[in-house]
This record gives structure tokens, C-alpha cells and sequence, in this order.
């Protein structure tokens, strides 16, 4: 698990943002959304070619909180980091100049629908009734990256707690973009993970100041058990 020490050190900034620690003080069961970001085999499993190892140690929360949500009646999604030919021209930087050489391959081996590296980690808690939404960019609201943001809204959800991999791309970039489309950010502190601590806490310390809030799993999991959807105190 991340430490997240510098986070926390940093985390009181958001008081001269914004004038209080925390943006929000509840949680709506009726208007929010669990969204798990790409905890594909690709990213999780042993030896892939972009293996995150801390992504295996949050699967434990991410499970919890999935069935916290549930349990409520709330919707859990798992977003799916997806290969299809028509990305090429959207990718092309990437591909050339970002990261050339045999990645494109690679990334088409793991990546495309139906490879063992698409499929969601063998270790995470998915159930039949859970949404399970391919996405084609970094972030699952950038413009033709996946239906996520029509199905959140034919729901009636304004608020969405993000878990997943990697903290400081996909996860972020998901984050950032929906702030702009006027979601509430719940962005868990333990329940996301990257490559490295630096990177891991460089997202908090933005996300928290500026996008929405940063919790733990722990904290979000005590509001869904409060009938009002209140965040513990002191956190």
C-alpha cells in the first residue's frame, strides 16, 4: 500500500482554497456511483507488460467498498482500458513518439477485447449485476472514450468515488474530467495505486486541493452505514 505521509502533510492547502478541509460532508446512496478504474489482468497480474504491483495490494478495499455499495443499492462500475483498431489516429503520438518501439504490440497483445490482459484481475469481487464499461483513453469522460458519463446520468449520479489504477493517469485524468462535467469527486486515498509513492501523493495533493476530495475507503464505507451518508468527523 502507498504511504501517503506528504499527502497528508499537504492536504490542509485545500483550507486556503476553499475555506474547509473537505468539500463534502455526506454521501447521496441515491446519487453516487463506485468507479473502479482499469484493475484489468494487464495492469494487476505478475509480470505483465505494465504491471503495477501496489494495484494487487488495494484489491481487498476495493472489494469491501463494492460490496459497501451494493449493499446500498448503489451501482459499482468497472472501467476497462481497451485496444480497438479505430484508436490508431488517437494514439498516434503515443505510439511514435511517447512510447515507440514494440509497445504498440504489446498493448495490442493485452489490451484488445478478449485477451486474457483485457479481462478484469481474477482476485476482484465482480458480480452479475455490476456495470462493466470499456473505455478507449486515459479518461473514461474524454470526448468518444466510453458511454460512461450517458450511463451515469440515465441514473441520476452527480457523485463518484474513484478507486483503481493507475493513480496518476487514467485515474486522475478520469477525475479531472468529471469535475468539469460537474461530478462530485470522491478520490480514495487507498484504494487507488501507481509505480510509486511520489507519483501516488503528487495526484492526492492535486486532486484534494482542487478537484474534489480525497478520502480513505474506510471513511467512505462508515458514510454509506450512516443513514444521513455523513463522512466520520476528524479525518
Amino acid at each position: 500500500m502507498h504511504k501517503t505521509d506528504k499527502f497528508e502533510a499537504q492536504k490542509a492547502r485545500a483550507i486556503d482554497v476553499r475555506g474547509k478541509l473537505f468539500a463534502f460532508e455526506t454521501i447521496d446512496p441515491e446519487r453516487s456511483a463506485l468507479v473502479v478504474v482499469d484493475m484489468q489482468n494487464v495492469f494487476c497480474a505478475k509480470g505483465q507488460v505494465v504491471e503495477v504491483p501496489e494495484a494487487r495490494d488495494i484489491v481487498a478495499n476495493v472489494n469491501e467498498l463494492a460490496a459497501a455499495f451494493r449493499a446500498r443499492g448503489m451501482p459499482v462500475v468497472w472501467l476497462q482500458q481497451t485496444y480497438d483498431q479505430d484508436m490508431d489516429d488517437g494514439w498516434n503520438l503515443w505510439f511514435d513518439v511517447m512510447a515507440p518501439g514494440d509497445r504498440k504490440d504489446a498493448i495490442v497483445a493485452n489490451m484488445s477485447r478478449g485477451t486474457e490482459g483485457h479481462e478484469l484481475y481474477s482476485e476482484l469481487d465482480v458480480q452479475d449485476g455490476d456495470i462493466k464499461v470499456c473505455k478507449h483513453q486515459y479518461s473514461a469522460f474524454a470526448p468518444n472514450s466510453s458511454m460512461l458519463d450517458s450511463i451515469l446520468r440515465k441514473r441520476g449520479i452527480d457523485t463518484i468515488v474513484i478507486a483503481g489504477t493507475l493513480t496518476n493517469v487514467c485515474c486522475e485524468s478520469t477525475a479531472r474530467d468529471a469535475f468539469f462535467l460537474n461530478y462530485r469527486i470522491v478520490f480514495l486515498s487507498d484504494g487507488t495505486a501507481c509505480l510509486s509513492d511520489e507519483e501516488h501523493n503528487a495526484t492526492l495533493v492535486s486532486i484534494h486541493n482542487f478537484f474534489g476530495d480525497v478520502r480513505s475507503s474506510s471513511d467512505v464505507a462508515q458514510a454509506l452505514k450512516n443513514n444521513r451518508g455523513a463522512f466520520p468527523t476528524g479525518s
